[in-house]
Formats: C-alpha cells, sequence, structure tokens
C-alpha cells in the first residue's frame, strides 16, 4: 500500500498562494503497476476531491479547501489509481451545462463522473439547516424536475464522461416506510420519464437508505426502465451480503457502489466519523471485510465485461486514497486468482 507518511511534513508547511496551480503528489512507484493491473472496465475514484489532507498522497503539498475546490480536479485526475470521482455538489443546488462542462474539460476522456442528483428531487422532506425536516417536498420525485435540473444539463455538459446518474433517496419519515409500494411506483415514473429521454453509455442507479424500499417491485421498477441499485454501504443499510440479492436480480448490469461510511459510526455518524478520521491521511478504521465483499462483487462484474463505478468517501476507513489502494490490491488479487 502507499506510504501514508510524506504527508506529515506537507501538512505543516506554508501553504501556496492563492491562485498558484495545485499539482499532484509523485505517486508510490508501485502504483502505477497497481493501475495497469485494473481492469478498464473499473472506474475507481472518491466521493470528491477537496481535502488538504491528502497532501503527499494525492497532492504535492498543502492547498486550501478552496484552492482544491476550484483547481485541484486537474491534480486529482493524475493520480493512478483514480478514473472516476463522486460529484455531489449538485444535492444541494443544480449545476447548469457550463459548471458540467467545465469539470469535464479538466480530467482525461477516459476518465468518468458519478454525479449525484439533487435532493428537491430525492428527499421527501424540505429540510432546515441544521438537517431537520421541516415540510413534506412537493418535488420528491418529480421527473420533469429531476430531467431538468440534473439528468438533462449534467448529460450535455459532461458528455461521454459521465458514468453513472445517481438518485439517492433520502432517509424517509418514519410514517412514510410503510408507503413504499406507492413511492415505488413514483419511482418508476421518474426513471421512466429519464430513460426515455437520455441517451448515451451512462448508467442510471438508485440508492436508498431504508431498507424497505428493497422489495420485488423495487427491483421490476429498476429492470423495466433499464436502472441498477447503487450498492450503498452505509449504516443505515444492510452489510454487502444482504444487498446482493438485488443485484443478482438485476443481473446481468453494471455495478455503482458508494461506499460512504464505516458502519462502525451508527446510521448518523457522518459528524462523528469525520472529526475522528479528519485530516484524512490515514486508515483510522480498516474495514478489511466489506473491502473484500466489494472486491468480489467487482471482480465479478468487470469479470463478466460488464461496467463498475466504484466511489469511496473518506468516512469508510478514514482515507479514501489508502482505501482505494486496499481496495485495488484486492481487485487484483482476486482476478489474478481467477
Amino acid at each position: 500500500m502507499q506510504d501514508s507518511s510524506p504527508e506529515t511534513a506537507s501538512l505543516f508547511s506554508d501553504p501556496v498562494e492563492p491562485g498558484s496551480e495545485v499539482r499532484a503528489a509523485r505517486p508510490a512507484p508501485t502504483l502505477a503497476g497497481l493501475a495497469a493491473a485494473l481492469p478498464e472496465r473499473l472506474w475507481l475514484g472518491t466521493s470528491s476531491w477537496h481535502y488538504p489532507g491528502w497532501a503527499g498522497l494525492v497532492w504535492d503539498k498543502l492547498y486550501s479547501e478552496e484552492q482544491l475546490s476550484r483547481r485541484g480536479l486537474d491534480a486529482y485526475a493524475r493520480h493512478p489509481l483514480f478514473r472516476a470521482v463522486g460529484l455531489d455538489r449538485g444535492f444541494y443546488r443544480p449545476l447548469s451545462v457550463q459548471q458540467y462542462a467545465e469539470y469535464a474539460a479538466q480530467v482525461p476522456q477516459h476518465f468518468r463522473f458519478v454525479v449525484k442528483a439533487p435532493a428537491r428531487v430525492t428527499d421527501a422532506q424540505v429540510r432546515g439547516a441544521g438537517g431537520q425536516g421541516l415540510t413534506v417536498n412537493p418535488d420528491f420525485l418529480n421527473a420533469d424536475i429531476a430531467w431538468r435540473d440534473f439528468a438533462q444539463p449534467a448529460s450535455i455538459g459532461l458528455a461521454n464522461k459521465l458514468g453513472a446518474l445517481v438518485f439517492q433517496i433520502s432517509p424517509l419519515p418514519g410514517h412514510w416506510l410503510g408507503e413504499t409500494a406507492r413511492l415505488i411506483e413514483h419511482l418508476h415514473a421518474l426513471l421512466r420519464g429519464i430513460a426515455d429521454r437520455t441517451t448515451g453509455a451512462a448508467t442510471l442507479a438508485v440508492e436508498v437508505r431504508d431498507p424497505q424500499w428493497l422489495t420485488p417491485a423495487f427491483v421490476a421498477a429498476l429492470k423495466d426502465t433499464g436502472a441498477t441499485y447503487c450498492l450503498g454501504l452505509h449504516a443505515k443499510m444492510p452489510p454487502i451480503s444482504e444487498q446482493l440479492p438485488v443485484l443478482r436480480a438485476l443481473w446481468p448490469g453494471p455495478l455503482v457502489c458508494r461506499w460512504n461510511l464505516n458502519l462502525k459510526h451508527g446510521a448518523f455518524g457522518y459528524e462523528r466519523a469525520r472529526d475522528q478520521y479528519s485530516p484524512f491521511n490515514r486508515m483510522v478504521d480498516p474495514d478489511p471485510d466489506t473491502r473484500a465483499g466489494l472486491a468480489r462483487v467487482i471482480a465479478g462484474t468487470v469479470g463478466a465485461g460488464q461496467p463498475a463505478y466504484v466511489t469511496l468517501s473518506n468516512k469508510a476507513e478514514g482515507s479514501s486514497p489508502l482505501s482505494a489502494v486496499a481496495l485495488a490490491e484486492a481487485v487484483t488479487t482476486l482476478l489474478r486468482q481467477r
């Protein structure tokens, strides 16, 4: 695995001047060989790229979060293993075609984006600044808004660099959990409205945060519209083994996976994980069991000629660049054995 020690000095060096170019770290010699051993159909990356603590791992030195957010994507894409990235910025406010196009211009042709749909169509509630639900969201699962504010601009702006459009359905209010049959009908209509208007090779995926969604009707809605299930590794969802039946029911098909959170932190542990893992430069809570399970799913998917889009969060094990190295090693080992 890549050594995480070089960034220690970098984190205490002076930040570069605002407006300077963000430069990539010199990769460990083993990473080029590891990247070459990965299958072309695997697009592996992190859930975002604006973390100063990756100095020495991804960046050559310490940069501010603002610098990385604005100028770091080109350097991120130079990491040998990173062929994809999660783009969640539009979850809070829709992005324009021009904004998507500016992202696409910063990465090479083989690179792919995994783009998260806006909360306006994926959250059943309108939420306050603290995340508390305030009122029912009248635009929840609205197909026309999903197309206008998300799928259309992303498809145009990112063009062939769009890997997956992900509708991550936020946790439902407790009294709605018994109404998933009705909600699946609305989701089905949304997916049909997007699928009928989307062209190109982008994968349409749905991630949920309540296991009550995982029913035969849910699988049927995905299958009918050519969508897939986004394997969501998060404490609110069952482990991989209990989510696999959904993927098997949709087989053969692509894999979209977002490893969001270490299961030990519980259903609402983002803040706790952030505080414990920051500055995200080392593996704080390695989870070899989840990593091994994910590696098996990836190897099976790409081994059957299907694409796999996998993004990793810092909150999974402490440092998503190091998680990516460990996962890549696990995948290549399985593929050699097969």
